[in-house]
């Protein structure tokens, strides 16, 4: 994969403002919506956006998505009521959240990387916000274990994101 180029901020701001949108859609239109929103928005990605060989990171992020989360639930961390799930592990919903945010890894989230400690910071607040927020607008019920768990994943997972770009940075130059 290419090194990460310097966005222009509407570019950032754009794929930022994408993802977001791409949440809400998830969250608040169900399985059925995620499906057709999250294929259209990966799908205008890779065609406009993504760097050689993208595509490879955002699906594997999408498989440890299924598995972390899936694994979470399969513990008890979601009740996710009468949803129809993945593989017996999650709602579409929830599942195509992780392909979306992998967009953002080597575009408006480039920057962050270069801060190892500041990344893992913003994964332990944010992750477990994001969660938050998407239970309560889908009517999805959470151990009280799960949000301090997801804190530690999410900043495990950008710290090792933080790393991995660095090196995909270094060997492209």
């Amino acid at each position: 994969m290419a090194s990460p180029s310097p966005m222009p901020v509407r570019a950032m701001l754009f794929n930022a403002l994408r993802f977001e949108a791409g949440w809400l859609l998830c969250v608040l239109g169900g399985s059925w919506i995620a499906a057709i929103s999250g294929a259209a928005l990966l799908g205008w990605h890779f065609w406009h956006w993504a760097k050689p060989g993208e595509w490879r990171f955002i699906g594997l992020f999408a498989l440890l998505g299924l598995a972390l989360d899936g694994g979470l639930h399969v513990a008890g961390g979601f009740d996710f009521g009468d949803q129809a799930l993945v593989a017996g592990l999650l709602p579409v919903w929830l599942w195509m959240l992780w392909p979306l945010f992998a967009t953002l890894v080597f575009h408006s989230l480039a920057w962050l990387w270069r801060y190892p400690l500041i990344a893992a910071a913003c994964g332990a607040i944010s992750g477990p916000l994001s969660y938050l927020g998407g239970a309560a607008l889908a009517n999805v019920s959470l151990a009280a274990w799960l949000l301090p768990v997801q804190a530690v994943i999410w900043a495990a997972l950008c710290l090792g994101i933080s790393y991995y770009a660095r090196r995909v940075a270094a060997t492209t130059q």
